[in-house]
């Protein structure tokens, strides 16, 4: 039983103790004002949970921190819980035990990685946690009309949440997730999972039938095989024999060839030395002829240097002479006579000496002039002749060049040279571009690499004879088509043979794979049998349980009715099919739940909630917040439920009574109740104001 909840700065109260009767404690209000935070106070005091989005929600706005606590009674004994949050998002909390007026601390804070948790020593003490202490002890605004009106399939699905059975599907999704995750193990491991165990033993029926099948094709294939082996071998031997000649065949080209290439070079060869003698013969020919005259010109020639020489040596003598009269020319301009008498001594003279006289000097000059033009004629017609003689004494000189360079001393040795070349021409006529055996001895006489070259030909003709090219080509064709047909059949019967050794490898595998997978189907069949008869909702487990469930809530909401007072004494819950029934009886009579009155379906509803309460365990606390249980709910069916908690907080049997905690809007309805803890919450500009009525 709660006996007090104190609230400072927690949500929208600044300070705020109330204290709880042990039968009812209603609280009114507008929406707002503050009565919902109550709920908050007494899960988060005593589990930390809250229906707020974070912990620093809780602290009231303009506060630093704040806290909630609750002093409650459970089992015969007194306990307190607080926590407190602060803005940085801090959380404390103490648990204690009040004995003799004193608190003793169980635990303190949720330092769960030290073993110290203060929710759980809560829960040990409830017997439940949050989640259970919402379903027992916590309705909801409009589940408690919900029971009454849900339909039976929708009743089911509440029970099921209420009693927990819809636990069963959790787990039922983590036997699945379980089961999933081994299949998954097993298909990474073998490559297969027990839902393959016919297509496992399909496929080794399909390895043993190809393995068993492919077995005369081998034998088919080996005997073809050796048929074209020894194909290729015959053929083999024959175009190694026809390659030979073909080579030879080659050979005798290229001997032929290298004949025309030696004959054609001792042509040429013959041909340069016949050039080359013909060109000593024409240089040195004519050099005989140009050479008779040396002696004659070089005589000519010295004649000439010497009347140039004398030339010359006039042509000297009177430059000078000119030089002489020129100067003299001078001063016989100053030795002019004036009126007879010397210019020098001013005596008188009847006249001067010749060479003193400009006339007589001047035609001494013209004199010499003529001289020297005669002169130099003649020495040009004779430099001319001069230079006529050295050309062709130079001409001799080339000549007997000529004749020393090729060793020819006089014509007879020029003659013998023509016979040589006239002899060579003949030789060059007669050596043959291609042989014909006939030729033999005209060839072989020409020196003998030419023999040798004719007689490897005549060989090779004769080894020969007979080769046929395009046989040859046939029998390659036909071992190159042999061979692709041999390795084709190489290629087929490793591949049957492949096959075959993995359809045996494959075999042992699945051999090995299909003994593990039957072992692991069998364990898979006693998950699912445990699935479909343990964690089904509706498998025989959750059957059970749902049975016992509803034999318990029924038999405690009659325990509820008999004390109130209405004509029902007993109600019972049954399961059918998917449904749930709920059945009302008036000593022997069944009624039908739409026949009862508005009053009566409010305490089946409550007395089946109270039901669903003690088998969840809250007897430990013995206490039900129903928060706005009037919504939904009539006039009549309002008053009613007025009456039914009035007589069940009147009940005084340990194992009946029940402390409520109700948040309505609608505090007009307990005016004439026998409800006397009654607190009015309004909200003003400092938060939730609270005042007893």
């Amino acid at each position: 039983m709660i006996r007090n909840i104190e609230l400072v700065d927690f949500l929208s109260h600044s300070d705020t103790k109330l204290e709880f009767d042990s039968g009812a404690t209603v609280f009114v209000g507008e929406n707002g004002a503050g009565k919902s935070s109550i709920i908050d106070a007494i899960t988060f005091s005593l589990f930390g949970e809250h229906t707020r989005k974070n912990n620093k929600g809780l602290i009231r706005r303009g506060a630093n921190q704040g806290f909630a606590k609750i002093e409650f009674s459970a089992n015969g004994k007194n306990y307190q819980a607080i926590r407190k949050i602060d803005s940085k998002g801090t959380l404390t909390a103490q648990f204690t035990e009040n004995v003799d007026g004193k608190y003793s601390t169980i635990a303190e804070g949720e330092r769960k990685q030290f073993g110290e948790s203060m929710t759980k020593h809560v829960e040990e003490v409830f017997a439940m946690d949050f989640e259970k202490l919402q379903i027992a002890s916590i309705v909801q605004q409009g589940e408690l009309n919900s029971i009454i009106k849900a339909k039976p399939k929708e009743f089911k699905e509440l029970l099921n949440a209420i009693i927990g059975i819809d636990k069963l599907d959790t787990a039922l999704a983590s036997m699945r997730t379980v089961q999933r995750e081994f299949r998954s193990s097993i298909q990474e491991k073998f490559g297969y999972d027990d839902t393959q165990v016919v297509l496992l033993e399909n496929k080794i029926a399909e390895y043993e039938n190809e393995s068993k099948n492919a077995q005369p094709k081998l034998e088919q294939l080996d005997v073809e095989k050796k048929e074209q082996e020894l194909l290729i071998s015959k053929l083999e031997k024959q175009i190694q024999n026809d390659s030979t000649k073909e080579s030879q065949l080659k050979d005798l080209e290229s001997r032929k060839k290298e004949w025309q290439e030696y004959a054609k070079d001792v042509i040429k060869s013959i041909q340069n030395e016949v050039a080359e003698k013909e060109e000593i013969v024409n240089e040195c020919k004519p050099c005989f002829a140009i050479s008779k005259n040396k002696n004659e010109i070089e005589s000519e020639i010295n004649k000439i240097q010497k009347e140039l020489s004398v030339i010359e040596s006039e042509l000297s003598d009177l430059e000078k002479k000119q030089v002489r009269l020129e100067e003299h020319e001078e001063l016989a301009e100053k030795l002019i006579l004036k009126d007879g008498k010397c210019p020098v001594c001013d005596s008188t003279v009847d006249h001067l000496k010749p060479l003193f006289q400009k006339k007589h000097i001047e035609d001494e000059i013209d004199g010499i002039e003529k001289k020297v033009a005669e002169l130099e004629n003649k020495k040009e017609e004779l430099e001319q002749n001069n230079i006529s003689l050295m050309n062709d004494l130079e001409e001799i000189k080339k000549a007997e060049t000529i004749l020393s360079t090729h060793k020819i001393k006089n014509e007879s040795q020029l003659d013998e040279i023509s016979a040589e070349i006239k002899a060579k021409v003949k030789q060059m006529q007669k050596i043959p571009l291609t042989i014909i055996p006939g030729q033999l001895v005209g060839v072989a006489n020409l020196d003998s690499h030419a023999k040798t070259i004719y007689e490897s030909i005549v060989s090779l003709e004769k080894s020969t004879s007979g080769f046929d090219q395009q046989e040859l080509q046939k029998n390659i064709e036909s071992r190159a088509d042999s061979m692709t047909r041999l390795t084709q059949i190489n290629q087929e019967y490793g591949e049957i043979s492949g096959n075959i050794k993995k359809a045996k490898i494959e075999l042992e595998n699945l051999g090995s794979t299909l003994t593990e997978l039957k072992h692991v189907k069998r364990y898979v069949t006693e998950l699912e049998n445990i699935q479909e008869n343990v964690y089904n909702r509706d498998g025989p487990v959750g059957k059970s349980l749902r049975s016992w469930s509803l034999e318990i809530i029924s038999q405690k909401a009659s325990e509820y009715l008999e004390k109130l007072n209405t004509k029902i004494q007993r109600i019972s819950l049954s399961e059918k099919t998917r449904d749930v029934n709920i059945s009302c009886y008036s000593r022997n009579t069944m009624l039908d739940v739409e026949s009862l009155s508005g009053g009566e379906q409010v305490s089946v509803a409550l007395a089946l909630r109270l039901g669903m309460s003690h088998l969840l365990g809250a007897s430990n606390l013995n206490f039900m917040i129903l928060d706005e249980p009037t919504a939904h709910l009539d006039s009549e069916r309002r008053k009613s439920l007025v009456n039914v908690l009035s007589q069940l907080t009147s009940l005084k049997e340990d194992d009946l009574s029940m402390q409520f905690i109700i948040i309505t809007h609608d505090a007009e309805i307990f005016d004439d109740s026998s409800v006397e803890n009654i607190y009015k919450f309004e909200s003003n500009h400092n938060g939730t104001v609270v005042s007893r009525l």
